[in-house]
């Protein structure tokens, strides 16, 4: 699962300490995009230990927050909460499901608020992001336990990484039940029935120079 929400995590932006590295492609669109099946109020909770993570509770939540109408096609807002060594991460993109085209990005910045993104994704990055999605065949199914429970599952193999994922259509958004890779393992630890909008206050635009300045400013604060 790291691996597949990483990818999405690059299109959102929000949540830069993630190995960002998902994408679609309209026209080639990749066999496993047919588990990201959204539901608005829906989402699930996965416990993610990498293999030289001292700390065990880090954690992923992945919700959907709302809907929007965007061009005649109907967009998500996905929200995307990781919480890693005790340190927490909120972001939400507006995503268009059909063509995975990414058309606003928000995340919270602690001690500042709400901040809206540019989105910008270049066809170099789009093409690689979807080389890394059509990696993943399916390779039968299988029945799967983890703490949210017992699972049907399709399972998806990625012979490049030597990556294994399995996903089932009673989970939303993505259908992730558990990924299992070198670096480490994610499992679902709850299947969540009412995802709260976790950014609800003004929305600032990004300015990457007050960024900067600020980062500055906290470096001289340290020394």
């Amino acid at each position: 699962m790291k691996r597949m929400i990483g990818l999405v995590l690059l299109g959102l932006g929000c949540i830069v300490s993630a190995n960002a590295q998902m994408g679609m492609d309209l026209f080639r669109r990749p066999a496993i995009a047919k588990a990201i099946h959204p539901v608005v109020g829906k989402g699930a909770q996965y416990q993610v230990t990498d293999k030289d993570d001292r700390d065990k509770g880090n954690t992923m939540e992945l919700g959907v927050v709302g809907k929007e109408n965007v061009g005649g096609k109907a967009a998500y807002w996905m929200q995307f909460v990781s919480v890693k060594n005790g340190q927490s991460n909120v972001g939400k993109a507006l995503i268009t499901v059909d063509d995975f085209q990414f058309h606003r990005m928000i995340m919270e910045v602690p001690g500042q608020g709400a901040m809206e993104l540019p989105v910008n994704m270049n066809p170099k990055s789009r093409e690689n992001m979807n080389e890394s999605m059509n990696q993943w065949h399916s390779v039968g199914s299988d029945t799967v336990t983890v703490p949210a429970g017992t699972f049907s599952c399709e399972h998806w193999r990625n012979d490049k990484d030597n990556a294994d994922i399995w996903t089932s259509d009673k989970v939303t958004p993505f259908g992730m039940v558990k990924e299992v890779r070198p670096s480490g393992t994610t499992v679902l630890v709850k299947v969540l029935d009412s995802v709260p909008d976790r950014i609800t206050g003004p929305v600032k635009q990004f300015d990457m120079q007050q960024m900067m300045q600020q980062m500055q400013q906290r470096r001289q604060q340290n020394q």
